[in-house]
């Protein structure tokens, strides 16, 4: 029997905005009223850890009251006939929820909580609040284990191996602004078919097999998926 197709797809804000969870940062630099370097870096943390603990226990009451859209359920079908990685800027878990088994999350997950003085220790969250005086086993306070500007992204390189066994490869609801996520469409092999689906289109330089699709995820993946379908018998 033929190996199936390795499909790897990147998914940013666009794809859980259809499910109502906001955007990371919009025209003025702000996300969700706050000043994105006062809740998602370093120093916003040293400086005021109660304000970012708070500012992720609203965002995981948010996103546990929301579902997968279209867009989320026609990937995790994918998996049904092909070998799917899906790689994520969001945190939150709507790929999981909506059936994906294999999803790199480049940024972190709002799920989870980590220890300030060991990276590798990191605990999934039961409910949605993660207050101070909450500790890691070595006694330090737990923060987000969420990705701020500023700190490594330790699962890109997993993401990168991913895109270059890649047979085709989606880009769905992101900007491509933002590194290095946005970089990895450059680790995609020459000649495979690229789709990128989103109402407003990012800038993608040209290349043989290149599809833009000017349309929201939950209409624009499913028709990528028949056009790579058609591609692929």
């Amino acid at each position: 029997m033929a190996a199936r197709k390795k499909i790897v797809v990147l998914t940013g804000a666009g794809i859980s905005a259809e499910s109502g969870i906001a955007t990371f940062r919009d025209a003025n630099g702000l996300w969700e009223g706050h000043d994105v370097m006062e809740v998602a870096s370093p120093e916003g943390w040293h400086r005021n850890p109660e304000l970012v603990l708070n500012f992720y226990n609203e965002r995981r009451k948010k996103a546990n009251q929301v579902n997968p859209n279209p867009g989320h359920l026609a990937l995790a079908q994918l998996e049904d006939k092909y070998d799917l990685t899906i790689v994520t800027q969001n945190v939150d878990d709507l790929h999981e929820k909506a059936g994906s088994t294999n999803v790199v999350h480049l940024h972190g997950k709002l799920f989870e909580s980590r220890s300030t003085v060991d990276e590798n220790l990191v605990y999934p969250m039961d409910g949605w609040e993660l207050k101070m005086g909450d500790l890691c086993e070595k006694g330090s306070q737990l923060r987000p284990n969420i990705v701020w500007f500023g700190e490594m992204v330790p699962m890109m390189e997993t993401a990168v191996e991913e895109t270059q066994e890649a047979d085709a490869f989606m880009v769905v609801g992101t900007s491509l602004l933002v590194y290095p996520a946005a970089g990895l469409i450059n680790y995609v092999p020459r000649g495979i078919p690229v789709y990128v689906i989103d109402p407003n289109l990012p800038a993608v330089t040209k290349r043989p097999s290149l599809y833009l699709i000017n349309e929201i995820a939950s209409t624009g993946v499913p028709r990528a998926i028949a056009m790579l379908e058609k591609e692929f018998n």
